[in-house]
């Protein structure tokens, strides 16, 4: 007789054979179905780990105009490292008086141009501290791009403009008047409502980095 074993169903349907033969060579035998079956599993656990993956690594889009830096758009696939400096960047903006509203009739100029210097080079030394292997990466990349983007054409050109004039005169308008309060003080420069109106204008685009920052943190 030739020896066989043979694994079988609580039905009697062999659907996993163990062959033994006459030269004592073994073979394993799969019915249809469990081939079938195992392809099914393959495939729907392929699908799972795709789909995960891609919701947790979206496209992520930033219209460049919503922040007054031109009508091109950033769009890019996420990774930690740029949630990371997105978070960095976040907390900069939310902790600063830089990317909050700011209040012309009771904010001082002087300390908003103090916080927003302090943004620039914490921000320059962000970008500086990021290993040159990960802003090879595109998304990083484009991420870094967008941040300079934003000091250079976003903060710098009203800094430029109007800090040295601003705070030379508000200098000079403190040492001749020490009991002025700084808010009425500061209405008196002579170019104070074209100064207000462009440095509410770079706070509305501060502000709407800040909210895309918060949006790529929080996927």
């Amino acid at each position: 007789m030739e020896p066989e074993a043979v694994a079988e169903t609580d039905a009697g349907k062999d659907l996993i054979s163990i062959i033994l033969a006459d030269d004592w060579s073994v073979s394993l035998h799969l019915a249809p179905l469990p081939v079938i079956i195992l392809l099914l599993v393959a495939v729907l656990a392929w699908l799972a780990v795709r789909w995960h993956y891609g919701r947790k690594f979206s496209d992520f889009e930033i219209d460049s105009a919503e922040l007054g830096l031109g009508d091109h758009k950033v769009s890019f696939r996420p990774n930690d490292t740029d949630r990371q400096i997105a978070y960095s960047i976040w907390v900069e903006l939310s902790t600063r008086k830089i990317g909050l509203p700011i209040d012309a009739e009771d904010d001082v100029i002087a300390e908003i141009y103090d916080s927003w210097y302090a943004f620039f080079a914490v921000t320059r030394e962000l970008i500086k501290d990021i290993p040159v292997s990960k802003v090879r990466g595109n998304s990083t990349s484009k991420i870094i791009d967008l941040s300079v983007e934003v000091l250079n054409e976003g903060l710098r050109p009203h800094l430029t403009k109007w800090q040295a004039r601003f705070r030379h005169w508000y200098e000079r308008q403190m040492d001749n008047k020490v009991d002025a309060e700084p808010q009425e003080l500061q209405k008196q420069f002579p170019a104070y409502d074209e100064l207000v109106e462009d440095i509410l204008a770079v706070n509305k685009r501060l502000i709407s980095y800040r909210k895309k920052m918060n949006e790529l943190v929080r996927g």
